[in-house]
Order: C-alpha cells, then sequence, then structure tokens
C-alpha cells in the first residue's frame, strides 16, 4: 500500500497517514494537490490524504474540485489536532530570525503570533516540513519554520517556539481519497454529497428540508462556483444519519430535485 501525501514525511498528512493507516506505511511524498491526484489516477498511489477544512481558516476549496472533477471517492476521514511550532537550526533564538517559511494556511494560523516581531518576513512555501528539511539540508539561519513537532525531530531542528497558533484548539479535517468504486456498507453513518441547484426561489431550501425530513443531520454546506456557468453554484454537503435506509431515501429524493447530484463518499463519522 503506498498512500500519497501533500508534503514530505514530517508534514500533518504524513501523520495523518500513520494514524489512518500504520506508523510504517509507505508514503509517496507530493509538493501539490493535483500532484497527489495524478498519483492515484495513474496507480501508483493506492489512496491519498488531502486536507480539506481548517477550524481556524476554514475550507480548502480547491480541493472539493479535484474530488469532484477526478470522480475520486472519500473513503474516510480524519480530524487531526494541529499544533504550529516555531523551528530553526540549533543555538538561535527569535532574535537571530529574519524570515519565517511555512505554508500559507500555516502562516494564516500564526499570524498573530508574529505582530510582537514586525520586522520578520513571513514567506509562503509549498509544505511545513518541506521547509524544515530544506533549512537542515542547507544548513540556513536566520530562517525558521513553522511545523510539527515530529518535523522538528526528524530534521534535528530546535523548536524556539512552541504552540504559536492563535487559537490553541486548531484542528484540521482530512479525507482519504482513492479511485475506487463507492462502498456500500450499512455501518456507515456519514456521507459526503454535491448538487446544484436551479434559480428558483426556495430551491435549496427545498433540499435543506428534504435532508430534514429524512432525518439527516446537515453537519457542513460549502457553496463553491460552477467554473463553466458564471453566477452557478454547486453545494458540497455532509451529512451524518443513524439509519442507513433513511440516507437511502434521502438519496432518491435528492437525485430527482436537485442537478448532478453525486454521492462522492459514504465512511463512518470521526468526529470526536
Amino acid at each position: 500500500m503506498n498512500i500519497a501525501i501533500q508534503g514530505v514525511k514530517g508534514s500533518f498528512h504524513h501523520k495523518v497517514a500513520q494514524e489512518f493507516f500504520a506508523t510504517d506505511v509507505s508514503v509517496i511524498e507530493c509538493m501539490s494537490f493535483p500532484t497527489l491526484v495524478d498519483q492515484l489516477i495513474t496507480g501508483k498511489a493506492t489512496a491519498a490524504v488531502m486536507a480539506i477544512e481548517n477550524s481556524i481558516a476554514g475550507a480548502i476549496l480547491p480541493n472539493y474540485a479535484l474530488i469532484d472533477q477526478h470522480h475520486l471517492t472519500i473513503e474516510g476521514e480524519f480530524y487531526l489536532d494541529v499544533q504550529h511550532n516555531l523551528m530553526a537550526l540549533s543555538g538561535q533564538d527569535m532574535s537571530a530570525i529574519k524570515e519565517v517559511w511555512s505554508h500559507p494556511m500555516a502562516l494564516i494560523q500564526c499570524r498573530a503570533f508574529f505582530t510582537q516581531y514586525p520586522s520578520i518576513k513571513l514567506v509562503e512555501a509549498t509544505d511545513t516540513a518541506g521547509v524544515a528539511r530544506q533549512i537542515q539540508e542547507e544548513n540556513l539561519t536566520g530562517i525558521a519554520a513553522i511545523a510539527s513537532a515530529t518535523a522538528a525531530q526528524i530534521y534535528d531542528l530546535e523548536i524556539i517556539a512552541h504552540q504559536i497558533q492563535t487559537i490553541k484548539h486548531n484542528e484540521t479535517r482530512f479525507f482519504i481519497v482513492s479511485t475506487k468504486e463507492k462502498q456500500h456498507n450499512e455501518a456507515f453513518n456519514k456521507a459526503s454529497m454535491c448538487f446544484t441547484t436551479d434559480h428558483k426561489r426556495g430551491s435549496l431550501a427545498t433540499i435543506l428540508n428534504v435532508m430534514s425530513d429524512c432525518k439527516l443531520n446537515l453537519t457542513k454546506i460549502q457553496s463553491m462556483p460552477v467554473i463553466e456557468t458564471p453566477w452557478k453554484y454547486a453545494f458540497f454537503v455532509d451529512v451524518t444519519f443513524e439509519m442507513y435506509s433513511d440516507y437511502e431515501k434521502a438519496k432518491k429524493v435528492l437525485a430527482i430535485m436537485s442537478t448532478d447530484f453525486k454521492v462522492l463518499g459514504e465512511y463512518k463519522n470521526q468526529k470526536r
């Protein structure tokens, strides 16, 4: 089993792969999410770990589009408590740091911390752990990374500030995706779906009422522009349910009442 991850070993995607599959899982490092999807489509990866939203920064819309456009199947979800740490080569403190490199999401989640240090330049990079590795390999002084404690351990960096994210309880939700056909399993109690609606008054409200009538609990709704049709939007929703039969009934009705209705995945609800 080869699992594609965004980033390198020591990244948060790597940690999710280890916790969802196994500690010694074989991973394929990808520097972008489109590259990650390519690994799936070409068959080089069995499955992939893909961040989809963060409790501070919100949804990662391009990843919803990748799942939809490439007909990927969501096999599961995982919520990771994300703790961001500032790290650099040993022997340095905050006064020595001139620039901090990290993934844009990490920078957003830690921006308040750096208001104390206006002279430090924040630089966007492709991956948190990737920056940690670069600092170690190129022996970069004056440069710090925002990454996980695991990355600091792997790349022999010193943590100079712990848990610098603005909101201390910071979770990222990940999808486990593959190119397999959707599996039917009555033990599943959560599903991700997408659809579009007509431009008529109450169209979306009617669909939401159907979900409620069928005893589905709406846990997430996200709109995204339909690129081919200006000012038309697709809706991505997550629902939980107690009875699989209620969910099956809702699917049949929603397929009739909406346009381009798709089930993206059915899986176990992992929300703690």
